[in-house]
């Protein structure tokens, strides 16, 4: 199985129980590896052959950005269906992070896994 990956991809959205961050925007930091046909795409050299990771990131900075859910458990769900209908990929493992949430940490959120394996 070979993947494509889109990392680090940061995104102000409202997230959160608490009222002070339905109040404010925070951000969210989204690590995705895709399952993706690599050798097809290598050999045609053509993007319709490959997975378009600008084509996802920007579909995820628009839902994301939109959304206001309370939990990351929400939105991580909430993406990996994206990802999985809209651009055909058939596994992924996603990482939420959200930054800052637990003082002391520097790093809080989930990672999910979500589709078949080849």
């Amino acid at each position: 199985m070979d993947i494509i990956f889109l990392h680090d991809l940061t995104i102000e959205t409202i997230i959160g129980i608490y009222d002070w961050e339905r109040k404010e925007k925070q951000s969210i930091i989204l690590d995705l590896d895709m399952a993706a046909d690599i050798p097809r795409a290598a050999a045609s050299d053509a993007i319709e052959d490959t997975l378009n990771y600008k084509a996802v990131a920007k579909r995820l900075i628009d839902f994301v950005g939109n959304s206001d859910f309370q939990l990351v458990e929400t939105l991580a769900e909430r993406v990996a269906a994206i990802v999985l209908d809209e651009f055909d990929v058939k596994w992924l493992r996603l990482r939420v992070n959200k930054k800052g949430a637990v003082r002391y940490a520097g790093d809080v959120g989930v990672i999910i896994e979500r589709g078949v394996k080849d």
